[in-house]
């Protein structure tokens, strides 16, 4: 894997974290319109779906560079879609951004022949 898709990986990983927040905030924020005055729902539904079509950006990237089969592919964007799969999805991504730097970097030593 080059660093091409090390950084695709990378950036989706970055945006799971706070997808999945601003998810979780705003289920919070419809009960609170429903139970009480406050309305923060139309301000958390543009944070939120600006960070879920960057998730679907990103992912689309990722899958096309890190050569997903269709399963893992849609593993994780099912995980977009879950309120806190995005925090699953950050720590896997990250051990496998992780695992392929290494690869690459022992390959460009000449350590495997992978």
């Amino acid at each position: 894997m080059d660093i091409k898709t090390a950084s695709a990986l990378r950036r989706l990983r970055l945006v799971s974290g706070p997808e999945a927040v601003s998810f979780l905030v705003l289920l919070v924020c419809s009960v609170l319109k429903r139970t009480t005055d406050f309305n923060a729902v139309p301000v958390m539904g543009v944070v939120h779906a600006v960070l879920f079509i960057l998730y679907a950006i990103f992912w689309a990237d990722a899958w096309n560079r890190a050569k997903w089969d269709l399963r893992t592919a849609a593993l994780y964007f099912v995980l977009s879609v879950l309120p806190t799969g995005g925090f699953f999805a950050e720590r896997k991504l990250k051990r496998e951004a992780e695992d392929a730097v290494i690869a690459s970097r022992a390959r460009n030593e000449g350590v495997v022949g992978a």
